[in-house]
């Protein structure tokens, strides 16, 4: 298992595990309704491939499948962090946040910030990120209800102790 950048051609297998992180995962935390309108079964290719060649995540590849993908922005803005379903609570999540931090630190990224699900929330506790403030997006039609997160990169206790761990 390794994480790599976006390459083109990478689109419709990041597609598959946004739909199986969001219809496996996130549905215990929302309605069937909210499921369907947040992560459709059909979309707009085109609009998905341009979305990810915008975004350019991270990548966790496994055997050749593609199981995992997380982006920061220029801005520390975290748009897209979604692992597959029967990959969840395997340690991918936490290798993709940790190159999220690894990749702010380096840009000179001083605060993260992401728009979380009401299911990644804790994970996202556990690198350091608070609630800043409860949203309520509409999504075709239907509120999507989630957290906008934020997180100092330099005061996150997780990323510094897996940083020490590899540096000793």
């Amino acid at each position: 298992m390794h994480i790599r950048v976006f390459q083109l051609g990478d689109e419709a297998g990041l597609y598959a595990v946004f739909l199986s992180a969001i219809h496996e995962l996130a549905s215990k935390d929302y309605t069937p309704e909210q499921i369907e309108a947040w992560a459709p079964a059909s979309s707009d290719p085109e609009a998905w491939a341009k979305r990810m060649q915008g975004i350019r995540p991270f990548v966790v590849e496994s055997h050749g499948r593609l199981v995992a993908y997380a982006d920061v922005q220029p801005t520390g803005y975290i748009d897209h962090f979604f692992v597959s379903g029967p990959f969840a609570r395997t340690g991918i999540g936490t290798m993709l946040m940790n190159r999220i931090h690894e990749t702010a630190s380096a840009q000179g990224i001083s605060v993260l910030t992401s728009d979380v699900s009401r299911t990644a929330q804790p994970f996202f506790a556990q690198f350091g990120f608070v609630v800043v403030e409860k949203r309520a997006p509409v999504i075709r039609g239907v509120t999507v209800p989630n957290a906008l997160m934020r997180c100092e990169v330099t005061a996150n206790p997780s990323f510094k102790r897996t940083r020490l761990r590899r540096s000793a």
